[in-house]
């Protein structure tokens, strides 16, 4: 299966787990704040109504609205994370974007975070977006580049598992179709694992990247990886 699978994408989302499992690795990383980032592209436009995308436990969402005051709006295919961002006091549903239930133009700003890759078509997905933002309208869309972990994938003796539809080297062309400007924030830097263990965790907590059966080979020491976020920041005409 490859990551825009919907069953693998449905069983990857019905529980928190492995999410928080994969961002838990995050604390071991050097570098720019991909994160934040996506947040000061959003806070930028100051924008008065916000849809996030794939909103997972609402975390983004439940700042957007919170720090800059915003109305925000979240959509996630997981009836699980809907839960839990809803727990957060975020207006949450299920939904999906390759078929958004919102009329033209509701929206000055749209995030879509570490998502579109999973999502089966993403002209589809970027035309709707498109469709929802008014008149210079601002989408924030973050991926990863194809080097992101290459070296884990090298380690575990693995290609990068599927194609990615949208990532850092075909994000842009793809937004190009449907948007009228286009820009990449590169936010590179360094996941320094402090071990094997903390290896294996990471590996395990993200089997859907890796073959099933991959194990990490024995070594002493830690682990230094590429970390690879890259921000695209895209306008309607």
């Amino acid at each position: 299966m490859t990551l825009n699978d919907p069953r693998l994408v449905q069983d990857e989302y019905a529980s928190e787990q492995g999410l928080e499992g994969r961002r838990a690795a995050y604390r071991y990383a050097e570098g720019p704040n991909a994160p934040q980032m996506a947040f000061d592209a959003v806070a930028e436009v100051s924008p008065r109504r916000v849809l996030e995308v794939g909103c997972g436990p609402g975390e983004l969402a439940a700042r957007i609205g919170d720090e800059l005051g915003a109305e925000i709006v979240a959509v996630d295919v997981s009836p699980r994370m809907v839960e839990l961002a809803r727990r957060r006091g975020v207006d949450a549903r299920v939904g999906d974007v390759q078929q958004l239930d919102f009329a033209d133009r509701e929206f000055d700003c749209a995030v879509a975070a570490w998502m579109l890759y999973h999502v089966p078509d993403v002209d589809r997905a970027l035309a709707e977006l498109a469709r929802v933002l008014v008149s210079g309208g601002r989408l924030v869309a973050v991926t990863n580049a194809p080097d992101h972990l290459h070296e884990l994938r090298e380690l575990l003796g693995v290609p990068r598992r599927g194609a990615f539809a949208f990532d850092g080297a075909t994000g842009g062309e793809a937004l190009r179709r449907h948007f009228a400007r286009v820009e990449a924030r590169d936010a590179a830097g360094t996941i320094r694992f402090p071990s094997r263990d903390a290896v294996v965790a990471y590996v395990e907590a993200a089997r859907t990247l890796f073959e099933a059966g991959a194990q990490v080979p024995f070594f002493g020491g830690g682990l230094a990886v590429t970390s690879h976020p890259v921000v695209f920041v895209a306008h309607t005409a």
